[in-house]
């Protein structure tokens, strides 16, 4: 018989996970002193993340699994657990570039997703490649379009050939991209259809930011975008600091939010 998937009993294991995943990789001890526990019980919590598979137990310590390689990408409503603070702060910030009667291109995913909530209800016009992002969008006087394509089952994102194509006949003025990953090479997807449509959408609007918060920096997807020099402005959180030094001279601008 097949081994039960580990339950998790107490809320402090997904505060756990969440810390885990936003350091990347912590050792025991500060694990514990963050947490405020002691490290008997940093160690059985540990020992059933790794059993449930969202961790690995290093000399020390802990990592997220997956960190700093190219992993399958979580399901939408996995993503939007995630960050969800950050994201909003990103979102904010997005939405005030944004001036009245414009063309914004949104592009699929949580992120992007606050930023639709933030512009939902002015006098603007939405292009969205993105179920969910069209739905929060859709309020007021915001003209919301949606651009035809296949939708990814479980993502909400609408790929492939048909939205390329469909988005090829519109100019925008300002493109809000997110992304899967980020390193110095260049930003990257998980997938190619995605990939295909994020640079169209690059091309066919005056200006291109990325809304990205600090755990996707630093790693490599497996579907290539962009270079950072497309970017015009790259807005993400003030946990992204430590790691900027090798980003600066490569984006045109950063504001951390």
């Amino acid at each position: 018989m097949d081994n039960p998937r580990p339950r998790f009993p107490h809320e402090r294991h997904q505060q756990m996970i969440d810390l885990i995943i936003e350091l990347k990789r912590v050792g025991t001890t500060e694990l514990a002193a963050r947490m405020g526990i002691s490290l008997a019980t940093v160690r059985r919590d540990l020992a059933v993340l790794e059993q449930a598979g969202l961790v690995s137990r290093t000399h020390g310590g802990v990592v997220a699994r997956g960190v700093g390689e190219s992993t399958t990408e979580p399901l939408f409503l996995e993503k939007l657990r995630l960050r969800q603070n950050l994201k909003q702060r990103i979102g904010a910030a997005a939405a005030q570039l944004v001036e009245n009667g414009k063309v914004v291109i949104l592009d699929s995913g949580t992120t992007t997703l606050a930023i639709a909530r933030a512009l939902a209800g002015r006098p603007i016009t939405v292009v969205t490649i993105d179920l969910k992002v069209a739905e929060a969008a859709a309020a007021g006087s915001t003209e919301v379009h949606i651009v035809g394509g296949r939708v990814r089952n479980g993502f909400y994102s609408i790929v492939g050939a048909g939205a390329a194509k469909a988005m090829k006949g519109i100019r925008a003025d300002l493109f809000f991209m997110a992304a899967d990953a980020i390193d110095e090479a260049g930003v990257t997807n998980s997938t190619l259809d995605e990939a295909e449509v994020k640079r169209v959408a690059i091309t066919q609007a005056t200006r291109t930011t990325l809304v990205a918060d600090h755990s996707k920096l630093n790693i490599r997807s497996f579907a290539p975008v962009c270079p950072l020099d497309a970017i015009s402005l790259f807005i993400t959180d003030h946990g992204a600091e430590p790691l900027l030094a090798p980003y600066r001279g490569k984006f045109a601008d950063i504001r951390m939010v």
